[in-house]
């Protein structure tokens, strides 16, 4: 019989003050689409249409196959926000999560978690080809996390896992862990050299969410320029 996989340790974790940053433009909770409606029977019509095409609203109403409101969270300040991480995966998933189920990515420093933001934001604005400035706005989410989380740190084992172009073997892992029971993951970031990142699976196990300060992103050429608070 061949070997289980092999698993990175469990560690107890208490982390307070996390770091995640959001694009500001999410913070409003009215629906952008309700801007354009002229009347009561336009808004309810669109109501239903965002309902109809919402991950967050489709997950609270058991109607996404990967998660569903027996794991999110209500009821809790920022609700929404806690929600929406693990409703709204990126189409292409992100370092220990696929497409079909999101996670609560933050970091323990607050330059960490800018580095993470800066780097990807760059990449998507490459992609594109985008030559001009942009001025991208985020709001620092903090959350308290405690619990026996995957530690990958000084882990050699899963050096695949923290590859800086390839998520593959992390995906695999993530996937892996969260079929197990597994509340997430803890690494070194790959954007910021120190730096320490966590990958929570579990909505409940984020806590204390509050909002804090809000930062501008300003991208010349696909590159950042500076961070500011604002």
């Amino acid at each position: 019989m061949p070997a289980a996989p092999a698993e990175p340790r469990l560690r107890l974790i208490r982390q307070r003050d996390t770091h995640r940053l959001v694009p500001s433009k999410y913070r409003a909770p009215e629906s952008v689409l309700a801007r354009i409606a002229d009347d009561d029977a336009d808004l309810r019509a669109i109501f239903d249409l965002e309902q109809a095409t919402n991950d967050r609203l489709l997950a609270e109403h058991q109607r996404l196959p990967d998660i569903g409101p027996h794991e999110l969270v209500f009821g809790v300040p920022s609700y929404h926000v806690i929600n929406a991480a693990f409703c709204h995966a990126h189409p292409l998933g992100a370092r220990f999560n696929g497409p079909e189920r999101g996670a609560w990515y933050a970091a323990f420093e607050l330059r960490t978690e800018q580095a993470e933001v800066a780097f990807h934001r760059s990449v998507e604005l490459a992609e594109v080809e985008w030559r001009e400035d942009e001025v991208a706005t985020y709001d620092d989410y903090l959350a308290d996390l405690s619990g026996e989380f995957h530690d990958l740190r000084r882990d050699r084992r899963f050096a695949d896992c923290l590859d800086a172009d390839s998520y593959r073997p992390s995906q695999t892992l993530g996937q892996r862990l969260l079929d197990r029971g597994s509340l997430g993951v803890v690494y070194p970031s790959v954007r910021r050299s120190g730096g320490t990142c966590l990958a929570c699976f579990r909505p409940a196990v984020v806590a204390n969410v509050r909002r804090d300060g809000q930062y501008a992103f300003t991208f010349s050429d696909a590159e950042l320029q500076s961070v500011k608070r604002v």
